[in-house]
């Protein structure tokens, strides 16, 4: 720390976090989750709950004059047994909505996963600080955005000058729910994943539901956005329950039913738009599991592959192009009594055609370029103008 500055200390409060669904209280710092504390007891694995403690989407909001901010961390370092060593997350310093700064820790606590054993393991780490300076000196509306892949307990905030509460903004508040490609998976930073790539074109306010593994219709996450406010609401449906292998046809039109029926006993007329997955090649025609491409791994690589039969399908199996068929059939039905409901194809925010211009590297996400080319059309097709979440005329 700079001993020639004079540092005022903010406790971190729910006040100043966006984004977050609830704020645990920790012996080792607050940390922001992403569903509720009674949503959290019903998670049934190790996944889904690593996943909601990901603050993708998450970010510090306050107003100051400061032109240094220190935020004390302990992050959480993932490593997989076998996998190439993952990136640092990194922590974006945005200054009246415009990017003024990055910076990430190397080191905290470390969770081992072995996948092939099914095993985890947690080795707790030191405090980090992530600092920014340089910052003007007038007042001005800072953010900082969480690393959206990476556990982080939040210890401390310093400031070299009073921290306020930041006024509403009077955005709209958009509340998204989806899978890994939604969390961010393969995206480089916060402000990189496509939703908050939409978001900021969409002049909105961003509460990202994105879980790694975790779009699966389960009824405690559509309680959780049955109880968050929100203008807007989209649901992402489809590759988890693929490659999840999790239900078959029969189930799957009553789960979509029975989520978006929960969803609207909080939200009756609030625009609701229902996207099915982008293209993945692995799972267009062929059902789940999928699973990690051993020999890939052994190269230092990182590439999934499907392990069903497509001949499956006539028994109920699901593929992406059969999900498709079955949510537009849905909304198609609800739309009916409810033309606040909306669907959108997946395909035209990544189609086969995009794959073949820009394949995902790992056959399920997608790069950093392609996260910012999904985030542009989503923007453009629901936003936009005769989009389902285009700003009312005045």
């Amino acid at each position: 720390m700079n001993t020639e500055r004079t540092w005022t200390t903010t406790p971190v409060t729910a006040d100043l976090l966006r984004g977050a669904v609830d704020v645990e209280h920790t012996e080792r710092g607050v940390l922001p989750h992403r569903l509720p504390a009674l949503a959290r007891r019903q998670i049934p694995d190790g996944q889904m709950a690593m996943a909601e403690s990901e603050p993708s989407g998450v970010r510090l909001v306050f107003r100051t004059p400061a032109t240094a901010v220190e935020l004390d961390v302990v992050a959480t370092k993932r490593v997989y047994v076998g996998a190439p060593a993952r990136p640092d997350g990194v922590y974006e310093l945005l200054v009246d909505g415009r990017l003024a700064g990055r910076a990430g820790v190397t080191d905290g606590d470390v969770l081992t996963i072995d996948m092939a054993a099914g095993t985890a393991e947690t080795r707790p780490g030191p405090l980090r600080t992530v600092r920014f300076t340089g910052l003007p000196g007038d007042d001005k509306d800072v953010e900082i955005w969480l690393p959206h892949d990476e556990t982080t307990r939040l210890v401390a905030l310093r400031t070299d000058a009073p921290v306020r509460t930041a006024p509403p903004d009077g955005r709209r508040v958009w509340l998204h729910h989806g899978s890994s490609i939604s969390h961010g998976s393969n995206a480089t930073t916060p402000t990189g994943t496509w939703p908050a790539v939409a978001a900021a074109l969409g002049e909105v306010a961003l509460v990202n539901l994105g879980f790694g593994g975790g779009a699966l219709l389960d009824p405690f996450t559509a309680r959780t956005m049955r109880d968050t406010p929100a203008d807007l609401i989209s649901v992402k449906i489809g590759i988890n329950v693929v490659n999840a292998d999790l239900m078959r046809l029969r189930a799957f039109g009553p789960a979509v039913h029975g989520f978006l029926d929960t969803v609207r006993e909080g939200h009756p007329t609030t625009p609701l738009l229902v996207a099915s997955s982008i293209y993945c090649a692995i799972h267009e025609n062929t059902p789940g599991p999928s699973a990690p491409d051993v020999g890939a791994m052994s190269e230092g690589r990182m590439r999934f592959m499907s392990t069903g039969d497509p001949a499956q399908t006539a028994a109920g199996k699901l593929t992406l192009t059969v999900i498709r068929d079955e949510l537009t059939r849905v909304v198609r039905q609800r739309a009916g009594t409810d033309p606040n409901l909306h669907y959108l194809d997946g395909l035209d925010l990544y189609g086969e055609t995009d794959y073949a211009e820009r394949p995902l590297p790992d056959e399920l996400h997608p790069d950093p370029a392609t996260h910012q080319h999904i985030g542009e059309r989503f923007a453009t097709l629901a936003f936009g103008d005769g989009g389902p979440f285009a700003p009312a005329r005045r």
